[in-house]
């Protein structure tokens, strides 16, 4: 065997030397631009602006023309996220469909991820190709990002320019880059988390206090519904209730756009139902595709988070909050907070509904005294004046006279028992009446007369019963609640007059019934809280109807006139 030639080893010596000397001129030369772009990357704390910053810095520092960072979903199969710089937004909008890192290069990378440097990545077994109107790219270079000791991404830059290939040393800047950034995108994610969860617990404040500020039932289930939505970043917020079949109801909505969800039930048999009712929460990647989604609804809606109210061992009913079809899926942070705000509303809604119990019971205790005071006091007067009128009648000479006091007898007596039936009226539980569109109008407009102290005056125009729907009729009475409410809240009335009318034609020919709730109190004054009159607009949009506001019954147009309009 050959002595090796120590000139030959002198030259490797030598041009190890040179290379890493090389190496360190070069890192120490480009040491301020890495320390610059740390410093950029670590300049701010909203997640999304902290990776196109780290994007573009990357770029920057590496002379790429293009950069991109992939961010690994919750499962660890696939991207969640995909940030690039360098692409022109109308080629992206041609390109389309972001990658989802299930195939090709970038699904090696989540998969393994380690630092790949590639001089031309279309060589290498794991390219897949790149969609239409995707712009050319040649050589590579990948880096993993992590957080905390966690995988969160990787970071990819492509074609470097003039051509050339990417470095040792654009391997190491771009490592060092790479640890910044993950502490930038830790210290996001927490400043993120943060602000997400303020945000739910205002919104739980938010609903608490709407809650029990003593508006009705359905205004509350709105607020919740209202406040969910706009937390959730859904597309829409949906209140369900209980029915008697074992199933839920849709009894509140709110979305941009007006809904026709009102009403619509999801029947016993179906499996979201049931898991909600026995107090467990439902989470859906995609409502249109899940075989549980059972409702025509679902179509509509990709994501949804489906979660139980309940409450002291007691469930209330269900929330909803489903986002558009292709929509991002809810995180687990989100759904852990959706979870927390749905126990809160509930807890909310339960200490609403002992507070409306407590004034209902008020109600009632005073519509019992009132009784009281009417049989023990006013008959027993009436009764007295009537027998001291008898005694004078037959006292009397003049026939004229006797004739006179006769027939205020007789009206005492009348009076007497229309008193006696009123009496009976306020001793019997509104709920017990019929169930009848006109007496149910009638109920709430005779319960409107105890605290208003007046009873409103009210007409029936056509056959009400027999033409108005169910679903038409129970909004038309929530509509009319809310009415009587603001008016005796707000309006400080003295003449109410209630209309309904179910001989309206709409344009289209078709029939339609009209509830106009009129007063001649102050009107609404500029600034004033319309949550209410939003929450009326909604019913009557939900059923392809209209809800507006005219002058009063007060002098000069004074007051305030609800005109609510539904199909029949």
């Amino acid at each position: 065997m050959a002595e090796p030639d120590p000139k030959d080893a002198l030259d490797a010596a030598t041009r190890a030397a040179r290379s890493l000397q090389g190496l360190s001129t070069e890192l120490t030369a480009r040491v301020p631009q890495l320390l610059e772009a740390m410093r950029s990357v670590g300049s701010g704390l909203e997640l999304h602006s902290t990776l196109d910053r780290i994007c573009e810095t990357a770029a920057e520092l590496a002379h790429a023309e293009y950069a991109a960072i992939g961010v690994v979903d919750e499962s660890g199969e696939g991207l969640s996220d995909f940030v690039t710089h360098g692409v022109p937004q109308e080629v992206a909008e041609e390109i389309g469909r972001r990658p989802d890192g299930h195939r090709g290069l970038l699904g090696a990378l989540v998969h393994d991820p380690v630092p790949v440097r590639l001089a031309d990545l279309t060589t290498d077994p794991r390219y897949a190709g790149f969609p239409a109107g995707h712009p050319g790219m040649r050589t590579f270079l990948g880096v993993p990002i992590q957080v905390q000791g966690e995988i969160f991404g990787n970071l990819y830059l492509t074609e470097k320019r003039n051509g050339a290939e990417f470095t040792d040393y654009d391997l190491h800047m771009v490592r060092v880059l790479a640890t910044e950034a993950g502490i930038a995108i830790g210290n996001a994610r927490l400043y993120e988390a943060a602000r997400q969860r303020e945000h739910w617990i205002d919104g739980s404040v938010a609903v608490t206090t709407a809650l029990l500020s003593g508006g009705d039932a359905d205004e509350a289930l709105s607020v919740v519904a209202e406040q969910a939505r706009r937390l959730a970043d859904s597309a829409a917020g949906i209140v369900l209730l209980p029915t008697e079949e074992g199933g839920l109801e849709i009894v509140a909505v709110s979305s941009d756009e007006p809904s026709s969800s009102l009403g619509v039930t999801v029947p016993a048999r179906s499996a979201v139902a049931a898991k909600l009712l026995a107090g467990e929460a439902v989470f859906i990647d995609d409502s249109a595709t899940d075989s549980r989604m059972v409702t025509s609804l679902a179509g509509r809606f990709g994501p949804s988070m489906m979660l139980p109210l309940h409450s002291g061992g007691r469930v209330l009913g269900a929330l909803a909050t489903p986002r558009s079809r292709g929509a991002r899926p809810f995180t687990e942070t989100e759904r852990t907070l959706a979870t927390q705000f749905a126990s809160q509303a509930a807890l909310a809604l339960m200490m609403a509904e002992a507070q409306r119990d407590r004034e209902r019971l008020a109600v009632y205790e005073d519509r019992d005294r009132i009784a009281r005071d009417l049989h023990d006091l006013v008959i027993q007067r009436l009764f007295a004046t009537g027998m001291m009128l008898e005694s004078a009648q037959r006292r009397a000479v003049v026939p004229e006279v006797r004739t006179g006091v006769g027939r205020a007898v007789d009206e005492l007596d009348v009076t007497i028992q229309e008193i006696r039936t009123a009496i009976f009226a306020l001793q019997q539980e509104p709920a017990e009446a019929p169930s009848r569109l006109r007496t149910r109008v009638l109920r709430e407009i005779n319960m409107a007369a105890v605290p208003l102290g007046f009873k409103p005056s009210h007409r029936f125009l056509g056959p009400v019963d027999s033409l108005v729907g169910e679903l038409t009729g129970k909004n038309l009475v929530a509509a009319l609640r809310e009415a009587l409410s603001n008016a005796f809240r707000h309006a400080g009335a003295s003449l109410i007059d209630v209309v309904v009318d179910a001989t309206v034609t709409l344009p289209d020919g078709s029939g339609a019934v009209r509830l106009s709730v009129a007063d001649d109190g102050v009107g609404i004054p500029e600034g004033g809280r319309r949550s209410g009159l939003r929450n009326l607009a909604r019913r009557a949009e939900s059923l392809g109807g209209s809800s507006r506001i005219e002058p009063g019954l007060g002098e000069g147009g004074g007051g305030t006139t609800v005109v609510w309009e539904a199909p029949l």
